[in-house]
């Protein structure tokens, strides 16, 4: 090709030619934070290591490949701007409590107007906007009469309007190697050496502090006001639920994931209609961040175990194909929590002490934690909850819901 001497291979090129615009990380404006550029179209402009969207870059990359997409292409921002603006929260302004999201990746159209115009490809990497759900189960809650329609949460015909955040991570290499207690040399040497060299910046490039991985991005669902999210005042009801693609969104009934996320919608539209909030965050992680194609292997390893598929030997299973149970490092999810400002969540619709340890450690206090209902439980997904409570979900009855549930989310509890 005739362009080929135009080609670098390799993402490390003269420094001394490079003024990338400085990225203060905690800034208290975005200004004074400076713009997360991770375009691919001027390297005099980068001051990230990876892409935006970097979970999608093969695709992107293939597409230029095909001659489908401009390679210079740069998106056109006009009237994308967040139907509802989030933010800025005081948690804004500490570095290290927000480490895996740009928490104004929503407002680079407005904040950095200045330089967009001047041609620098600053891409926002989160989008808000308004929108209704239509989830089977509530339609069946409708039916049943556990929710009654009020025209502005939930619909006659059991639709629910929403607000709804899509995230990409942007993460901040310093503030996440102290998340996670390890140095930023092993965190950056880790993540250079086990993808394949796919970044040999995070190792030659220790100037650039932010990393864009190319991972799946996180879903937040609101219901009610946003604002009321960050009014500790305001009940609020929330489930964190990390993806299962077979169970979410195929209903395979070998665990309990769609069910507890139905339950979970349910138990916030209910707590949107009682003057509080709902919120659902939804983290791509499918399959304990292992992968699909590890938890099928897993779910024959367990459906062939001669002494039978039991509860004792459910995540040794899992470590036997994968080297361990659970990748989903819960230890980076508090961050949607501090981007929207929430400080207290009075029902966690959760039975994990992973989710609600890594929250606490935040500094956001719990009030009720809420199982999933035994009738919920698939006949097939019982040794599977059987197994999480053995390895740590919660048991207790004391932190289940009390018997005046219905009278506890109809009010502003003043004690909040």
């Amino acid at each position: 090709m005739s362009n080929n001497k135009h080609i670098v291979l390799t993402s490390h090129p003269p420094q001394k030619h490079l003024r990338p615009h400085p990225i203060n990380w905690g800034g208290t404006t975005p200004e004074e934070r400076g713009p997360v550029i991770g375009s691919l179209n001027n390297a005099n402009e980068r001051n990230v290591i990876g892409a935006h969207s970097g979970g999608y870059g093969v695709y992107r990359a293939l597409a230029i490949a095909a001659g489908q997409l401009n390679p210079i292409h740069k998106p056109d921002l006009t009237n994308t701007m967040p139907t509802t603006r989030i933010g800025p929260h005081p948690q804004w302004e500490k570095e290290d409590k927000i480490v895996s999201l740009d928490p104004f990746g929503h407002l680079v159209a407005e904040s950095f107007k200045d330089l967009l115009d001047k041609g620098i490809d600053i891409r926002p990497t989160i989008a808000v906007t308004r929108a209704r759900i239509d989830f089977p189960e509530l339609r069946e809650a409708t039916i049943a009469g556990r929710l009654k329609p009020d025209g502005n949460i939930l619909m006659d015909g059991g639709e629910a309007n929403v607000t709804k955040a899509a995230i990409e991570p942007v993460w901040y290499l310093p503030g996440i190697s102290k998340r996670l207690g390890i140095s930023e040399v092993v965190l950056r040497r880790s993540l250079f050496e086990y993808t394949g060299g796919m970044f040999p910046d995070l190792v030659t490039r220790s100037d650039l502090k932010i990393f864009l991985p190319p991972i799946g991005n996180i879903s937040v669902y609101i219901f009610g006001e946003v604002d009321a999210l960050s009014n500790p005042k305001i009940p609020l009801a929330c489930r964190v639920h990390d993806e299962c693609n077979g169970s979410d969104v195929f209903g395979s009934d070998i665990c309990t994931c769609r069910p507890y996320l139905a339950h979970g919608i349910e138990e916030c539209v209910r707590m949107a209609q009682n003057d509080g909030v709902g919120l659902i965050v939804y983290n791509r992680k499918e399959g304990r961040a292992l992968g699909e194609v590890t938890k099928f292997l897993v779910y024959n390893a367990r459906k062939r175990d001669p002494d039978g598929d039991s509860a004792a030997a459910y995540f040794e299973r899992t470590e036997c194909v994968a080297g361990v149970q659970d990748l989903r490092f819960q230890d980076l999810m508090p961050d949607i929590f501090n981007w929207l400002g929430i400080t207290r969540i009075h029902r966690f619709i959760s039975m994990s002490n992973m989710k609600y340890d890594a929250l606490i450690s935040q500094g956001i206090t719990i009030g009720e934690r809420i199982p999933i209902p035994d009738e919920l439980i698939p006949s097939d997904a019982k040794v599977e909850m059987d197994a999480k409570k053995s390895a740590g979900y919660f048991t207790d009855e004391t932190v289940s819901i009390p018997q005046n549930a219905e009278e506890t989310i109809g009010r502003k509890i003043d004690e909040y």
